[in-house]
């Protein structure tokens, strides 16, 4: 496993300590676990980027969207 080295400025130190502690668990299990959040959610919002750039994706207009889901009822 690697290791890396980062500096954080010392009030999020205290508060990454104070959540280490409340959840019984180290400092480099909790940035680990946020590191994954947050490349999870990365990965997603790269997706939907990807998405909403694609020309051949249709747009659809709201308005027409809401009236078909109506008349279905």
């Amino acid at each position: 496993m690697a290791q890396i080295t980062a500096r954080l400025p010392d009030d999020l130190v205290r508060s990454l300590d104070a959540a280490a502690r409340s959840l019984k668990r180290t400092r480099a299990e909790l940035v680990r676990q946020a590191v994954e959040h947050y490349l999870e959610d990365y990965e997603d919002l790269a997706r939907t980027i990807d998405r909403l750039r694609d020309p051949t994706d249709p747009v659809l207009d709201w308005e027409d969207v809401r009236r078909e889901l109506l008349r279905q009822d």
